[in-house]
């Protein structure tokens, strides 16, 4: 991902924010063929003493995981985007463009058949998903169940190794713009126009 320096997020702590408010993303990996192969997915993010590590679970039948093992991978976390309007500039010479945050994870993938394992892997996503829901789903409500299910998924661990985070937030504009933006935004309706005036608002007052 082309990242300007003007637009690079490099705060840790964000980052793992932002992963896990967005945690579904897309794996990207090459097969034997070199063929790009990818699959949306939920992802667990999870802090390992000095190590973060990614973990997730795939359909079986699903044949990207079967080139995958001891290889890198590619996870986007896509985060809100919207449409910027020359229009709003209300100056010549200006052009439109595309406000967006997104995060790149770079990682050595780990296959996961051991049923104790993927257990634990299917019960922590659960879990995370779960929170806030009225009445959670539980395992123990579904048990044999979930146990014939575990014969058609296959769960994989990546150890990241870089991560990569960008924040395009018409930092490379004056303020005065940059306020005209954020409050044409806050009255559109499409894509995630409002999230993004927010976060241009955040931007705003710390680099001021």
């Amino acid at each position: 991902m082309y990242v300007p320096k003007e637009f690079k997020e490099t705060d840790l702590n964000q980052l793992l924010a932002e992963m896990k408010k967005n945690s579904f993303g897309i794996l990207l990996s090459n097969n034997d063929e070199a063929k790009i192969e990818a699959t949306h997915l939920p992802f667990i993010i999870q802090e390992d003493d000095e190590n973060l590590v990614i973990i997730t679970h795939l359909a079986k039948p699903n044949p990207q995981w079967k080139t995958m093992n001891g290889k890198e991978s590619l996870i986007i976390f896509p985060g809100p985007h919207a449409y910027v309007s020359a229009s709003w500039y209300e100056e010549k010479n200006t052009v439109s463009t595309w406000n967006y945050t997104a995060i790149h994870a770079y990682g050595k993938v780990t296959i996961i058949e051991n049923k104790y394992e993927m257990r634990q892997i299917v019960l922590k996503t659960t879990d995370y998903f779960e929170k806030g829901q009225s009445k959670p789903w539980k395992y123990e409500d579904h048990t044999e169940y979930v146990e014939k299910l575990l014969s058609g998924i296959v769960c994989l661990k990546i150890e990241v190794t870089e991560l990569i985070g960008k924040k395009k937030l018409s930092q490379n504009h004056s303020s005065e713009r940059r306020e005209k933006v954020i409050a044409a935004l806050e009255n559109e309706e499409k894509y995630s126009s409002k999230e993004i005036a927010e976060l241009m608002k955040a931007k705003l007052n710390t680099s001021s």
